[in-house]
């Protein structure tokens, strides 16, 4: 991954956990800057594994590579739910 790869997976990371959180279905009773978090090592964990599998650099829109990373990020956000909410008394 090269430095501008890595800075747009941190901005597109932003946006990557807003749309984990729309994803996941409920209520998740976990702060904002969390839900961004999971989103950018979402984005990056993402946009690893689309180039373990080669679909990360294609013509156009990335469609894969983002299909991956929502997928990570909705898993992050509704897994920290869980936790998070459990934390909670």
């Amino acid at each position: 991954m090269e430095i501008t790869g890595f800075f747009t997976a941190l901005i597109i990371g932003l946006v990557i956990g807003a749309l984990g959180r729309l994803v996941v279905p409920g209520k998740q009773n976990i702060p904002i800057w969390l839900t961004l978090l999971i989103g950018v090592v979402a984005a990056l964990v993402g946009t690893l594994v689309a180039g373990a599998f080669g679909v990360d650099d294609t013509p156009g829109i990335d469609w894969i590579e983002l299909v991956l990373q929502v997928g990570f990020a909705a898993i992050g956000v509704a897994v920290f739910a869980g936790l998070y909410g459990r934390r909670r008394i």
